[in-house]
């Protein structure tokens, strides 16, 4: 008989379901340990949050938030870091990353945005919160209010302002430009050689373009430090100073409309935006011989790009003998031609503007005081180009009464806005459903008006400027040395 077998160790080893629970168990700690490395733990003012890496690197790779999630290793799981900020702000960055928006209800969760900008600043997650905050959808125009008052220094009334897509906002007023940034801070306030500052454009949030009508050139000015960058002329024929009368800008050139001191030359220059500004070329120079003018060579005092068409839309206007004359081209800025053009004499423009959105020039009339609009699908088809969406009788009624004088029109996004005097009318288009008869035909289009907030924000003097940025509309006044800033009211922000 043979001897009875005796398990060996190795067999054991091998055989024995009880030896595979501590496999599982370390299975199950490495996944537990895996899971627990994906969170992160920091003490912010003393008080813990947790979130996960993916979470903070959405912050970007050049802020604080990234850079702490990176730094992380294994052995770090213990170690929580701690950041002196205000708990509360910090508790509204992290569901800002978390869901891309802020809260919608003040009640719940109140704050101050210029506070929660700074801790944004600290952060470094300020341009992301910028891009949020200037999302098209947080502009609501049937809710817009009067909420803010920001003072200017000094006894001069704003003579012009312009605005970034993120919010900032840059007045002139007298010789000076104020900005203030995103979050509505006043940011600085620089003294120009000008008298006056007639035209100022921002081309970035802290570079502007300015010009005076009354003072040659025009200056490319750092808003930060108030250092002029460049000074950019015009060598007209007379060899006179040249004066701006309008600027404009697109992804690549910057657009100036020059006019001679002496008034007998104009042009328009093309600068390049994206270099050292150096001139490209120029347009539509005229000049005069003698006494005598026509809307043809009148200088552009407005110039508008329309990105849908890659044309420049230039407009000016003159007060003669018979009445208000002007001129309205769209030129082909490649080839340098007209591409097309309108003189206005029945009821010229007191101020117009264009809408890519809505593919449309809208205008109001000097006399009447009436707006009107044009299809850019169709112009050129007929005649007579625009289609009065009030009363068109009044601008033959109220020939030189001027009533729309000193009247402004804006687009912005798929609205119209026109003041009237102290107050805003808001225009829209109606969806009426009409299908195209024919590929080369649109169907009709129908416009309403609605008057702006409620009767108490429109009470003041007479508006004389209208801009738009971000979820932002800014007012200015006749006699009043601050800007009024309109939000929606549904948001706290």
């Amino acid at each position: 008989m043979s001897p009875p077998h005796i398990p060996s160790t190795t067999d054991q080893m091998i055989s024995s379901p009880m030896m595979d629970f501590p496999s599982t168990q370390q299975s199950a700690k490495k996944n537990n340990k895996k899971k627990k490395k994906n969170v992160v733990t920091i003490n912010v003012g003393g008080r813990l949050f947790q979130t996960t890496h993916q979470t903070l690197n959405l912050a970007g790779p050049n802020s604080l938030l990234s850079t702490l999630s990176s730094s992380r290793d294994d052995d770090d799981d213990d170690v929580v870091p701690f950041i002196d900020r205000d708990p509360h702000l910090f508790s509204l960055l992290l569901s800002f990353l978390r869901t891309s928006t802020l809260p919608s209800n003040p009640q719940s969760l109140p704050f101050d945005l210029r506070d929660l900008i700074l801790e944004a600043q600290f952060y470094g997650l300020d341009s992301l919160l910028f891009s949020s905050l200037t999302d098209p959808s947080l502009f609501d125009p049937f809710t817009l209010e009067r909420s803010l008052l920001l003072p200017l220094n000094g006894r001069d009334d704003p003579n012009s302002v312009s605005t970034t897509c993120h919010g900032s906002i840059h007045v002139a007023h007298g010789s000076k430009i104020t900005s203030f940034d995103p979050s509505l801070n006043h940011k600085s306030t620089i003294l120009t050689n000008f008298s006056a500052v007639d035209s100022i454009l921002a081309i970035s949030p802290n570079v502007a373009a300015a010009g005076a009508t009354d003072f040659s050139g025009l200056q490319i000015l750092d808003l930060d430090s108030g250092f002029l960058r460049e000074s950019l002329d015009w060598e007209n024929p007379t060899r006179s100073a040249s004066t701006v009368q309008a600027i404009g800008c697109s992804d690549r050139y910057l657009f100036t409309s020059f006019e001679s001191s002496r008034r007998n030359s104009n042009t328009i220059m093309l600068f390049d935006v994206q270099g050292s500004f150096r001139p490209v070329t120029e347009i539509g120079r005229h000049e005069i011989y003698g006494a005598e003018i026509n809307s043809a060579v009148i200088p552009a005092t407005k110039l508008d790009w329309v990105s849908s068409c890659n044309l420049l839309m230039a407009s000016g206007s003159h007060r003669g003998p018979s009445g208000v004359m002007g001129i309205v081209r769209l030129w082909d800025v490649r080839s340098g031609n007209v591409y097309w053009e309108l003189e206005e004499k029945t009821d010229c423009f007191a101020d117009i503007a264009v809408s890519d959105n809505l593919s449309s020039i809208f205008k109001v009339g000097v006399n009447s005081g009436e707006v009107y609009w044009a299809d850019l699908r169709k112009l050129g088809s007929n005649g007579d180009s625009w289609t009065c969406l009030g009363d068109a009788r009044k601008g033959l009624l109220l020939k030189g009464k001027r009533e729309g004088f000193g009247c402004k029109i804006k687009s912005y996004g798929n609205q119209v806005f026109c003041s009237k005097g102290s107050g805003v009318e808001l225009w829209s288009e109606v969806l009426m459903g009409a299908s195209k008869t024919s590929e080369d035909e649109v169907g009709e289009r129908v416009f309403r008006k609605n008057l702006m907030g409620r009767e108490k924000d429109g009470s003041g003097g007479k508006i004389t400027n209208l801009e738009f940025g971000g979820n932002k509309m800014i007012v200015t006044r006749k006699d009043q040395q601050y800007v009024e800033v309109w939000k929606t009211s549904r948001r706290c922000f």
